[in-house]
């Protein structure tokens, strides 16, 4: 099997949908001549042309719009933010069309609109570029959230989410796009919904997505280290949500860390823990649940403050004895 890269594999994907169907075109800022902001572009206004692949004005809004009514009209539009923390300036369209628009019109009409975006810090990009919003999106009912962490996840996720009847928000963090990993030629899809066991382990369960997945593979060797076992659950998509491989797992080791990039207040492991407490795994607990997520302030620019307020492995693997004691 060849290897790529995260960036490679969306574009292959993207490109791939399109030549299946000649519905699904591409727009946003700079991600025609210039290949995107991020180059996850390059080379596809030589194949598509103007006419599939848009660059537009600096309006999130408008690309939301045009997206949304495009989509109510019977294309299949993907766009990119840019950068995600600029979905803020298109939630309207997102949120109260987008999201809302199938289910009022009691499914005569369908949504399908990928939305890709840039997220997470690691670039020195500061407080405004470096984000991790996926809380604000789960939040809203309607939308599909997913998070790849491999190459092979980024080809296979956004294929499933290009077919999807229904918005669906991807959220490439930018530290990824380089990473190389196997992925086949041809066509494949990986279900939206579905979690991954990375490592499989009987002491305890870590519940992770993006590039979070790496550290908690790296944390999890050296635990092993120590004599303890640890399982690592990549979600891949976090709505919907794979309840069923979290609650398995966490009833098989008893033990869970929840591990993410984004702040801890309000971020989408207070989601993950409730999910827990309220099943059946609640019962199986032989230690609380352990959050282990981003620092509650705006993302610095200075690159050594900026890589301090992440989960790092160390860290990671500190919570993995704690929970153990």
């Amino acid at each position: 099997m060849r290897e790529i890269t995260y960036a490679q594999a969306i574009c292959e994907a993207m490109s791939e949908e399109m030549r299946r169907d000649p519905k699904v075109f591409f727009m946003g800022e700079d991600v025609g001549a210039y290949g995107g902001a991020f180059g996850v572009s390059a080379g596809m206004l030589n194949e598509f042309g103007k006419e599939r692949v848009r660059d537009t004005p600096i309006s999130e809004a408008a690309i939301m719009g045009a997206a949304v009514g495009a989509a109510m009209t019977g294309m299949r539009p993907i766009i990119e933010i840019m950068f995600s923390d600029f979905i803020s300036c298109c939630f309207d369209g997102l949120c109260n069309q987008a999201a809302k628009t199938r289910y009022m019109f009691g499914g005569q009409t369908t949504m399908p609109i990928v939305v890709r975006a840039p997220a997470g810090s690691g670039t020195g990009a500061a407080g405004q570029h470096s984000q991790s919003p996926e809380a604000w999106i789960c939040n809203m009912p309607g939308l599909k959230v997913v998070v790849p962490s491999t190459p092979y996840d980024a080809k296979g996720l956004i294929k499933a989410a290009i077919r999807d009847n229904n918005a669906v928000v991807v959220l490439e963090q930018k530290l990824l796009y380089r990473v190389k990993g196997d992925v086949p030629e041809g066509d494949y899809i990986v279900p939206l919904g579905e979690a991954a066991i990375r490592r499989e382990g009987k002491d305890v369960t870590i519940v992770t997505y993006g590039r979070m997945v790496a550290r908690c593979l790296e944390a999890a060797e050296q635990a092993k280290e120590a004599g303890i076992d640890v399982e690592v659950i990549d979600l891949r998509t976090l709505v919907p949500l794979d309840k069923h491989a979290v609650i398995a797992s966490a009833m098989k080791t008893g033990r869970v860390i929840i591990v993410h990039e984004a702040c801890k207040t309000g971020g989408f492991g207070g989601e993950l823990a409730a999910v827990i407490t309220e099943s059946e795994a609640f019962n199986y607990m032989d230690a609380p649940i352990l959050r282990i997520c981003g620092a509650d302030v705006p993302i610095p620019y200075n690159p050594k403050l900026e890589a301090s307020i992440v989960p790092t492995t160390p860290v990671i693997l500190d919570g993995i004895k704690k929970v153990m004691e």
